[in-house]
Parts: C-alpha cells; sequence; structure tokens
C-alpha cells in the first residue's frame, strides 16, 4: 500500500531523469527567466533607487523591463514545452496502452509539474539571490552613482516570482492535460511517426509576404520626420513579422522546390537527402524559423541601439545643451536682455569664473502651416502640400549682435535662414501681410534651436521688435494678446563638473525674485548640461541595462528554440538515415548530408536577420534623433558589432546542435 502511494512520485522522477536529454534545456530556461525576473523586480523595489536623480525615469524603465520579462517567459516556456510534449507522445500513449488511464497520467503528469516547479524556484530563486547584489552593482556603475555596502533579500519579489512562474507552470500543466485528453492512444503512440505530406506552393502566401516586408522596408527609408518614424515604426514592426513569416512558411517552400529542379545540386548525395527530407517537414518547421528570425532581429536592433545610446550619451548630451550653462526667460525686452546679462556677468565675476563662446539674442518662435512661401497658422491651409513649420523670428539688433554683422533692413524687409529646408522666392507672406525677402543668409548661430527640431526650420530676421509683433498680428488677425519675445543666452564654462553646478546654482539664486528692466517681476530659468547630466545617465544607462537583460533573455530563447528544433529533427531524421546507411551511404556521406541540411536553413534566419537591420537602419536613426544622438557612424559601428558578436554565438549554436543531430541519426533505431 505504501509503495502503491508513491508510485507516481517514482513514476514522475523517473521520466524526468529518463527524459534529461530534452528536458534539462527546458529546465534551465526556466531558471534563467525566473533568475532573471527575480533580479528585475528586487532591483525595481530598491528603495535605494530613489534617492537617485531622475529615479522615476529610471522606475519606469525597469518596471517596463519586469513586464516583458514576465511575459516573455511566458510565451517560451510555453513554446518550449510544446517541443518537450511532441517527443513524449509515444511515452504517454505507451502508458496508456499498457492500462494507465488518462487521469493516472495526468497524476503523473502534474507531479512532474510539481517537480519542474520545486527545482526552478529553488535553483532560479537562489541564483537570483546571489546574483542580484552583482547587477543592482553593475547598474549604479552604468549610471556612475555610489555602490552601498550590505547584502539583502526582497521578499516581496519572491512572493511575485513564486506567483507569476507558478502561474505559468500551472497553464503549461492544463496544457499539457488538454492535449492528453484530446488525443487516442494510437495517436500518442505514432504521433511522432506521422509523416508530412508534400506541402504545396502557396504562392498567394509568397507574395503577401514579398508585399509585407517590401512596404515595411520603404516605410523605413522614406519616412524622414522623427515623429512620424516613431508612429509609423510599430506599423513596420508587425509587417516585418507578418512578411517573415509568410516567406518562412511559403518562401522556403518555394526555395527548396526550386533546389530539387536544379538537377546539378539536387542530385548529390549530401544535397538529396537533406533538400528532400525539408520539403516534407518544412510546414512545421517554417514556424521556428520565422521565431528564431524575429527574436533575432530583437536581439540586433536592441542591443545596437541601446549600447550606441550609452556609448554615445557624451554627444547626445552636448547635442542637447551645445553650451555648458544657459539662461531662458520669456517676455523680455531689449533691456530686460541687457539686465540679465549684466547679473550673469556679475555672478560669473564673483565666483572668479571665466567663460567662452558667449551668444544671447531674442527670439519669438511659432509652429505655422505652410504653403510654399505662405504661413499661417496651424490648420490655415487645410490643403497645403508642404506642411507645418517651426519659424522664429528676430530682430534685426539681435542678429547684428549675435552674428557680429552690421546688416540694415527696410520697412517691410526680412533676412531668412532655413537650416533644414529650402526656401526660394523672393517674397514671404504671413497672414495677410507680405514681406520683401532681401537676403538668404548661410548660417546663423543658434544650434541650441535647431539641432532636434522635426519640422522644417524657418529663421527670419525683421527690422526690429515692433516688425515681429506686427508679423503675429498679422497672424493672428490681432485677435490673440501679444506675449513678447523670449530670451536666450548661454556660455561655456572652462571648469570641472563641480564647478558648472556651482555657478549653476549661483546663478539661479542670483535670479530668485529677480526684476525687469520696468520693475516688473521676471521669470528667468538657468539650466546646464552637468545638471542634466544625471537625467541622461538614468536614461541610457537604465535602457543599456534593460537591453543587456532583454537581449541575454533574448538569445537564451533563440538558443533554445534552435535547439529544440534540430533535436526534433534528428530524431524525425533518425529512421530515414538508418535506411540510407542500409542501403549504402557511409556515415562520413551522412555527415555531410547533415551539414548540407544544417547549412542550407540554419543560417537562413540570421541572413534574414541582417536583412531586416540593414533595411530599417535609416529609421532607427530617425528614432534615435528623439533620443538625441545624431551619432550614424557610432551607431553604425554598434551594429556591426552586435551583429558579429551574434554571429559567432549563432554559429557556436549551429556547431552544438549539428553535433547533437549526428548523434542522434546516427544512433541505431531499436523501437
Amino acid at each position: 500500500m505504501t509503495r502503491n502511494r508513491f508510485f507516481y512520485a517514482r513514476l514522475a522522477a523517473v521520466n524526468l531523469r529518463k527524459n534529461g536529454s530534452i528536458y534539462l534545456p527546458y529546465l534551465l530556461s526556466c531558471i534563467f527567466c525566473a533568475c532573471m525576473f527575480y533580479i528585475m523586480l528586487f532591483i525595481t523595489l530598491n528603495t535605494g533607487l530613489n534617492k537617485m536623480p531622475g529615479a522615476d525615469t529610471l522606475s519606469f524603465i525597469l518596471r517596463l523591463g519586469a513586464t516583458v520579462i514576465g511575459i516573455f517567459s511566458a510565451i517560451i516556456l510555453l513554446y518550449t514545452n510544446s517541443f518537450l510534449m511532441k517527443r513524449r507522445k509515444k511515452e504517454i500513449g505507451l502508458y496508456n496502452i499498457l492500462g494507465m488511464g488518462k487521469g493516472h497520467i495526468a497524476r503523473v503528469m502534474a507531479l512532474e509539474t510539481v517537480y519542474t516547479a520545486l527545482f526552478t524556484f529553488a535553483a532560479g530563486l537562489l541564483s537570483g539571490i546571489l546574483l542580484s547584489k552583482l547587477m543592482l552593482m553593475l547598474l549604479l556603475k552604468l549610471l556612475r552613482f555610489p555602490v552601498p555596502f550590505g547584502f539583502e533579500i526582497s521578499p516581496v519579489a519572491l512572493g511575485v516570482t513564486v506567483v507569476v512562474f507558478a502561474g505559468i507552470f500551472f497553464i503549461t500543466l492544463l496544457v499539457n492535460l488538454g492535449r492528453v485528453r484530446l488525443s487516442k492512444p494510437v495517436e500518442l503512440l505514432y504521433g511522432g511517426n506521422v509523416g508530412e505530406k508534400e506541402p504545396k506552393t502557396k504562392r498567394l502566401l509568397t507574395v503577401i509576404g514579398f508585399i509585407a516586408l517590401g512596404a515595411a522596408y520603404i516605410i523605413a527609408n522614406v519616412t524622414e520626420n522623427p515623429i512620424q518614424a516613431l508612429l509609423l515604426f510599430f506599423i513596420a514592426v508587425l509587417l516585418v513579422i507578418l512578411g517573415t513569416y509568410c516567406l518562412f512558411t511559403a518562401g522556403s517552400i518555394a526555395l527548396l522546390k526550386a533546389l530539387r529542379k536544379n538537377k546539378r545540386y539536387y542530385y548529390q548525395t549530401r544535397h538529396f537527402t537533406a533538400v528532400s527530407g525539408m520539403i516534407y517537414r518544412m510546414k512545421q518547421n517554417a514556424v521556428g524559423l520565422g521565431n528564431i528570425c524575429i527574436l533575432s532581429t530583437m536581439v540586433l536592433v536592441m542591443l545596437s541601439t541601446t549600447v550606441s545610446l550609452y556609448l554615445g550619451m557624451d554627444d547626445a548630451l552636448r547635442n542637447r545643451f551645445p553650451k555648458n550653462i544657459e539662461v531662458t526667460a520669456s517676455r523680455v525686452t531689449a533691456g530686460d536682455g541687457a539686465l540679465i546679462e549684466e547679473t550673469v556677468s556679475r555672478t560669473v565675476a564673483d565666483g572668479g569664473y571665466t567663460v567662452s563662446a558667449a551668444s544671447s539674442y531674442r527670439y519669438a518662435v511659432h509652429t505655422l502651416s505652410r504653403d510654399g512661401a505662405r504661413f499661417g497658422f496651424v490648420g490655415e491651409f487645410v490643403s497645403a502640400a508642404t506642411g507645418d513649420a517651426t519659424v522664429f523670428f528676430i530682430p534685426l539688433e539681435d542678429y547684428n549682435k549675435l552674428m557680429r554683422a552690421s546688416e540694415t533692413l527696410g520697412d517691410g524687409e526680412v533676412m531668412v535662414y532655413s537650416p533644414n529646408a529650402t526656401f526660394s522666392g523672393d517674397t514671404v507672406q504671413f497672414g495677410g501681410q507680405a514681406y520683401k525677402v532681401k537676403k538668404v543668409l548661410d548660417e546663423l548661430d543658434m544650434d541650441d534651436q535647431f539641432t532636434f527640431l522635426v519640422n522644417d526650420a524657418f529663421c527670419f530676421v525683421v527690422p526690429g521688435d515692433a516688425a515681429v509683433e506686427d508679423i503675429y498680428n498679422a497672424l493672428t488677425g490681432g485677435g490673440r494678446e501679444w506675449r513678447g519675445l523670449n530670451y536666450y543666452y548661454g556660455f561655456d564654462l572652462a571648469a570641472g563638473s563641480e564647478a558648472q553646478l556651482a555657478l549653476t546654482a549661483a546663478l539661479q539664486a542670483a535670479f530668485e525674485d529677480f526684476r525687469g528692466a520696468g520693475g516688473a517681476d521676471l521669470s528667468v530659468y538657468v539650466t546646464s548640461a552637468e545638471l542634466n547630466k544625471s537625467m541622461f545617465l538614468d536614461t541610457y544607462g537604465g535602457l543599456f541595462f534593460l537591453g543587456i537583460f532583454l537581449g541575454a533573455l533574448f538569445v537564451m530563447a533563440t538558443v533554445i528554440i534552435m535547439y529544440y528544433r534540430q533535436i526534433s529533427e534528428g530524431y524525425d531524421d533518425q529512421k530515414r538515415f538508418d535506411i540510407m546507411q542500409k542501403v549504402g551511404l557511409s556515415r562520413e556521406e551522412i555527415r555531410k548530408t547533415i551539414v548540407s541540411q544544417v547549412l542550407t536553413v540554419f543560417f537562413l534566419p540570421l541572413v534574414t536577420a541582417g536583412i531586416h537591420i540593414a533595411a530599417a537602419f535609416r529609421m532607427i536613426t530617425k528614432l534615435l534623433f528623439i533620443l538625441n544622438l545624431t551619432n550614424i557612424r557610432l551607431f553604425a559601428l554598434c551594429t556591426l558589432g552586435t551583429f558579429a558578436v551574434f554571429a559567432v554565438i549563432y554559429a557556436a549554436v549551429y556547431a552544438l546542435t549539428a553535433r547533437a543531430y549526428y548523434r542522434i541519426v546516427s544512433t541505431q533505431n531499436t523501437i
């Protein structure tokens, strides 16, 4: 009676041990996912992060990472579980034939799931606890933040991890029980031996695949506006996924049939068996190859972008802040601007600092609809072909001071500078008022304003303050109050980080309760590159850390899918190669056939992923533009480096799986 009580428990343990070669990768995947999920939760819930500048941004990135890891873990573990069930169909069917009811089989499978879950919780959480401090140190190192001493365990992270993965294992058990319940014993016993009919060449699906990929590639390469790129990126991603699956499902079959028609290629020993076998099973393999391709693309995009953002952070910071320290104000007059500069100069002198590359100007800026050389407020030109533009207006006095020039303008005359668009024509019209264009300027020292504009930008130099107000009234029809000009004053400081922060604080104190030339209160805002550096570190460092984490997760998923696909191929081909060997195929010829079969399909996802990255390169640079990164050369080098490293890992996995495949098909089938 006691022995019967533990019969199912022993049988479940024996099953796991007997199927160790296929269960071990699955167990390692479970442990890896649980470990990563705990670590991400541990870091997210760490109270010390709240003391860092920009903690809200970093916390959002980490919470997003934990959510993605949880969802992806469920997907990949359910997906790999389907490979396990395929290999165990014969075993489960044999139990059923020998007299075990489906209820007893369900009991054994439930115990197997419990063992797997317990082993995952023990090994995964222990690994997570041991590595959590190391990962926190890595994150803080990336953020250039002091690393605290001490070791801690997060009970909340432990509890959430157990609940999430217990839910994943429960869903996996329900799926497995459903498959067993709906299957007949004979189907289970011979399910692994059922051959595939030769799939038909689905021309429509192939055409859809080419159209979807073509549309995605076109979107990626014709989109110029970064904001449009952000909106269209997800559409392009969906089209790429659709096109990839369609072409791997239908296009791969068409490719193999084309190889079969090529008699010189097909009627060779190493190609004949490989191509004929792959044609018959490509319908089930295509989805796996498509998954590998999509995961490979995700790894390459994520790592190349996050690495380039982190390495290019200093460039991005300089792009965002062309001057070390910037002072801005709104609704200022010429007298107010002079008073602000005087206050800055006095504060700098009091601190004993030396400034350089100082520039200041007053300006007005509006987003306007544009129809050629006509401008109006957004919506005025409903059918305008040239869209919206960002338009600046600078009084002549400020322009001459900024550029150290001595230009003159008569009434009704303007000069124009267009950094990222082309302006043509002798006149320009604002609302119902026309101006003569005296000169098109070649340069204008306003990099801080133009660097990250996504619309076409134009800057008009006008005779004076009154002209700016007249243009505003012409644009609005006099229906809105004129709110005055904005003010900018920026300069570089030849000093270290602490000195720049000290001067920024001194300027902020100097402009508290500041009054303008007319005695009215004036709001003046002071910022600096050093003051915002921590925010950049939190954002780019957090994204880099998340990229490393998710990249590792996606690589693991890619490896596990590749492994199980090859193992499944090996078991499916075992009898076929056994027969071929009996009719005279040598082991060396078998090895060459295996190499041909694996190479023909194995590297197709990697090559396709490389094509996807190349096609998306232009669009990704537009997205990086939004994040202040304009160094395209750096991104290109990071992309090539990431692809090279991933290709090495991919090739290593190929070598391991090809060896496992050869070992399986070379083993005599005794069942």
